[in-house]
């Protein structure tokens, strides 16, 4: 009876055991099925690599040092997430270390897009519309207006970017040139120089947005074109080459091979400084008319995005793709403008080696502009008047005693200032101070970093490039900015970052003292520093003298550090 019930109880146990093993297969097959479904959905929902997917999980469950909780960028071409995502390393890191952005990615914006992608991979180099469209550029019978011969849906048409001043002003430009070929269904193509190779990854899946510069017949690079050009859209139109409604009947169908639009600042030294573009580049007409070339070339060192926004023309489709009017280069900028590896991995190593583990990134970026210099002693002082009247940095004693015992018990907070400056004085200035002196609150460290320092703008050097594009990005991931008005570079980190900065104001040149030494702009936008079109756009038979386009656009207003600058704001 005794071995009876043991063999019983074996058996039982032994039941048990396989019930128990049973299920959790059951369980194990659950799973796998589950994550496969999720897995699927995920894919289907933008993240065609599950791997990439899991990673973008896993960054947005890191909220630890140097991690921000994100969700996977609805920006980006779900077609990028390929299986060489080592590509580009930005696009999958970026944005875990920027702050969650204030602004939400409006639905038709990722429609448009996704609908300019494809048109890209339509369209792009080494595609055959492209040889097409390539070979009537260069043919003798120059350029058929196509769309007056309905042909639209089996031609491409294109807008050129060439860049030109320093990587702030290229950065603004290109998204500029970017949007404009949104508005009008143009595909963007660069011109490369040898000090850009590799900055920036392909931002488009499938294709290229390279121009390769034997298929142009004309000499690419910004001394090629100017004002003077022949090919300028203000000089054909001077020389009655094209005219207003220029193919709108059957006897004019052929237009010029393509039309170069100017938009380079103009400075007029009169009683004060005064920024101006050409006549007839921002007028309704014009654009008319421009926008029958297949073919525009376009040179700008400006923000000139803020100007399409003037435009009747094109307000609708500005109003759907952007209903919060300040996140226009927050959102463009970050989906086009990803550094590549060689700049990326200044980024990386910078950003672990110096700042992921502070409490608090506080960036800070001088620029002594050359046509306002300022001692550097006054700009000294106008940083930390700044950081002073707005508590972004502790106050120091004027003492180097050492904490006592019971201090030296209390958790410390880390605070890790970022320095960006072509020269070093400010940064041994600022890490003096904080070196020598304790902090009044006694809980606060406070480093202080200058990635680099080289002396003067070096905008035809490829190493130069990498560097400033590397720390555009690092002043983007701190939590507060310091900016010198009138900067390009400023403004492009406070668009990728959604942050406003505070900015520091030019300095009253009489008392060479600022009155006020920063404040904090309402919007994230970079400003636009030449006034558009000049004032004058025609209307039917004659002209109008436009007033002043912050009268006239809600969303317009005067920059802070340009008084006649425009900005996009909310």
């Amino acid at each position: 009876m005794e071995g009876d019930l043991r063999g019983r109880s074996a058996e039982a146990r032994e039941n048990k055991r396989r019930d128990a093993a049973s299920s959790a297969a059951i369980v194990i097959i659950f799973l796998l099925v589950a994550l496969t479904h999720l897995l699927a959905l995920a894919s289907h929902f933008g993240a065609a690599d599950p791997l990439i997917w899991w990673q973008q999980w896993a960054y947005a469950a890191d909220d630890g040092p140097g991690g921000n909780a994100v969700a996977p960028d609805q920006l980006l071409s779900p077609d990028l997430e390929d299986k060489n995502s080592a590509a580009c390393l930005s696009r999958h890191e970026a944005s875990r270390r920027w702050k969650p952005t204030q602004f939400p990615v409006p639905p038709y914006l990722v429609e448009r897009l996704r609908r300019y992608e494809a048109n890209h991979r339509r369209c792009g180099p080494r595609t055959a519309l492209y040889r097409e469209a390539v070979s009537r550029l260069r043919s003798a019978a120059r350029n058929a207006d196509h769309a007056a011969a309905g042909d639209r849906h089996h031609t491409c048409k294109y807008v050129v970017w060439i860049p030109t001043e320093g990587l702030g002003n290229r950065m603004l430009s290109l998204v500029s040139a970017f949007l404009y070929a949104l508005l009008t269904d143009r595909v963007l193509l660069v011109h490369e120089p040898p000090e850009m190779q590799g900055l920036f990854c392909e931002p488009f899946p499938g294709t290229t947005w390279l121009l390769p510069p034997a298929d142009f017949p004309h000499k690419l690079d910004a001394a090629a074109f100017s004002s003077h050009s022949k090919e300028s859209y203000v000089n054909m139109l001077h020389n009655n080459i094209i005219r207003y409604g220029y193919g709108d009947d059957a006897r004019a169908q052929v237009l010029p091979a393509y039309v170069y639009l100017h938009l380079e600042t103009v400075f007029l030294l009169t009683e004060s400084v005064k920024l101006r573009l050409q006549n007839h580049t921002f007028c309704d007409e014009d654009h008319r008319l421009i926008n029958k070339f297949d073919w525009l070339v376009v040179k700008s060192d400006n923000y000139f995005a803020v100007a399409l926004f003037t435009m009747p023309m094109y307000r609708r489709e500005l109003d759907r793709m952007f209903p919060a009017k300040g996140a226009v280069f927050h959102q463009l900028g970050r989906y086009l403008l990803r550094p590549g590896n060689r700049a990326w991995g200044i980024v990386d190593r910078f950003f672990e080696g110096y700042l992921a583990g502070a409490d608090e990134r506080v960036g800070m970026h001088v620029r002594n502009k050359q046509i306002f210099p300022v001692p550097p002693e006054i700009m000294f002082e106008q940083i930390l008047r700044c950081a002073r009247e707005h508590h972004l940095l502790p106050q120091v004693l004027a003492t180097s005693e050492p904490p006592t015992a019971e201090a030296k018990k209390k958790k410390k907070k880390a605070v890790a200032v970022l320095m960006l400056s072509l020269k070093p004085e400010y940064h041994d200035k600022l890490h003096a101070m904080y070196y020598t002196n304790a902090t009044a609150d006694g809980n606060v460290v406070v480093s202080v970093h200058q990635p680099s320092h080289d002396g003067e703008q070096q905008s035809d050097a490829r190493a130069h490039n990498e560097r400033a594009l590397a720390e555009i990005y690092l002043l983007s991931f701190c939590e507060t900015m310091v900016s010198t008005g009138w900067s390009t570079f400023g403004y492009v980190a406070q668009g990728l970052a959604g942050i406003p900065p505070w900015m520091l104001l030019p300095v009253n040149r009489s008392k060479m003292r600022a009155d006020v030494a920063c404040v904090r702009p309402p919007s994230v936008e970079p400003c636009m520093h030449p006034q558009p079109s000049l004032l004058t756009c025609q209307q039917g038979a004659g002209l109008r003298h436009l007033d002043d386009p912050v009268k006239r656009v809600p969303f317009l207003r005067h920059c802070e550090d340009v008084p006649l600058g425009l900005k996009l704001f909310d």
